[in-house]
C-alpha cells in the first residue's frame, strides 16, 4: 500500500510541470506566456468575421504574443510605463475602448429587426420605381455652342466623338457622354422631362437648359427600374440602419448632457 501511495505521489509530482506547461505557449526570460493571451487575440481578429480561425492564423498569433512579451519586458525594463507620455496615451486608449464598447452594447441591445430592414427596402424601391434610362449627353455653357453641335451631329458627326471633345461633364465626357443606366429621378427636372419624350436612338433637337448649362441628350435605351432582391442587400440596409440608430443615440446623449460647452457643429 505504501509503495502504491508513493507511486501516485511521484506520478502527480511529475505531471505538475507538464500541466502547468500545457497552459503556456512559452517561457520568456522566466515569465510564462499563457495560452489565454493568444485566445484573446484570436477572438479579436476573428470577431468581425472577415478572417477565419485556421492553423496558419493560430501560428501567427502565437508568434505575435511571444514577440509582444519580449518587447513588453524590454519596455518595462526601460521604465516606459512610468513615463507621462505613456500614461497619457493609455488614458486616451481607455476612453476610446470604453466609448466603442458603449455603442457596441447599444447596438446589441437595439438590433435592427427584419421588419425594419424590409420597410426601408420597400421605401427605397418606391422612391426609385418607374423608368430607368441609358442616355448620353453633351454639356456646354452656351446655347449657340449646343446648337452648332446638334447641326454637326445631323450632318453626320458621331455623338460620342463630339461628347468626348466638347462636353463639360468630366464624369461622362471620357466615355463619349455615356451616363450608364440611371433612374429618371436622379437627374434634374429639365433633363428628365426631355429624356422621357425621346424614343430609343433619338436625340433632342433643341438644347435643353438646366442649372448646369445646355445639354444635348441622346436616349440609348429605357427599361423598368431594376432592383436587387431584398436578401441580396439586407446586410447593407441593416448596417445603414444600425449607423442611423447609433447616430440618434449619440445625439440624444449630447442633447441631454448638462454642459456649458458650445459645440462648433
Amino acid at each position: 500500500m505504501k509503495k502504491n501511495l508513493f507511486a501516485v505521489v511521484a506520478l502527480s509530482a511529475a505531471l505538475l510541470p507538464l500541466s502547468a506547461s500545457a497552459q503556456n505557449i512559452a517561457i520568456v526570460n522566466g515569465k510564462p506566456v499563457p495560452k489565454a493571451r493568444a485566445e484573446q487575440l484570436i477572438a479579436q481578429v476573428t470577431k468581425s468575421g472577415q478572417q477565419q480561425r485556421t492553423p496558419e492564423l493560430e501560428a501567427q498569433v502565437k508568434d505575435e504574443v511571444v514577440l509582444r512579451e519580449i518587447f513588453l519586458q524590454e519596455a518595462e525594463k526601460r521604465g516606459i510605463p512610468a513615463s507621462a507620455d505613456y500614461k497619457a496615451q493609455m488614458e486616451m486608449a481607455r476612453q476610446s475602448i470604453l466609448i466603442r464598447e458603449l455603442f457596441a452594447d447599444f447596438a446589441k441591445k437595439n438590433p435592427v429587426s427584419d421588419a425594419d430592414a424590409k420597410a426601408e427596402y420597400d421605401k427605397f424601391k418606391a422612391q426609385n420605381s418607374g423608368q430607368e434610362y441609358r442616355a448620353r449627353h453633351i454639356l456646354v455653357e452656351k446655347e449657340d455652342e449646343a446648337k452648332a453641335l446638334i447641326a454637326q451631329i445631323k450632318g453626320g458627326a458621331k455623338f460620342e466623338d463630339l461628347a468626348t471633345k466638347n462636353s463639360k461633364d468630366p464624369g461622362s465626357a471620357a466615355n463619349g457622354g455615356d451616363l450608364d443606366w440611371a433612374n429618371g429621378n436622379s437627374y434634374v427636372k429639365e433633363f428628365t422631362e426631355a429624356l422621357a419624350k425621346l424614343q430609343k436612338g433619338e436625340m433632342t433637337q433643341e438644347p435643353v437648359k438646366s442649372q448646369f448649362g445646355y445639354h444635348i441628350i441622346k436616349l440609348e435605351d429605357s427599361r423598368e427600374a431594376q432592383f436587387p432582391a431584398f436578401d441580396d442587400v439586407k446586410g447593407q440596409i441593416v448596417q445603414r440602419l444600425n449607423q442611423q440608430k447609433i447616430g440618434a443615440f449619440q445625439q440624444e446623449l449630447r442633447s441631454k448632457a448638462k454642459t456649458d460647452y458650445k459645440f462648433a457643429n
